[in-house]
């Protein structure tokens, strides 16, 4: 299922208004050959195995708060 012209244009508004030092890319594609992104962009792997808890919002909130 892909996205639509509208919505991909949104999305990289979205990207580009946020003031940030690095955008990470985590997406099964990689964003840059959709968007053009005007901050530096790194992309990222990750692989990820559901084993109940804690949970991944619980492991992130702990690190970087709400």
């Amino acid at each position: 299922m892909g996205y639509g012209e509208e919505q991909i244009k949104d999305l990289e508004e979205t990207i580009n208004a946020r003031p940030c030092d690095l955008v990470i890319i985590g997406t099964p594609i990689d964003l840059r050959r959709v968007v053009k992104i005007k901050h530096p962009a790194d992309r990222v792997r990750y692989e990820l195995q559901v084993i109940g808890w804690p949970t991944l919002e619980e492991i992130l909130q702990a690190r970087f708060g709400k």
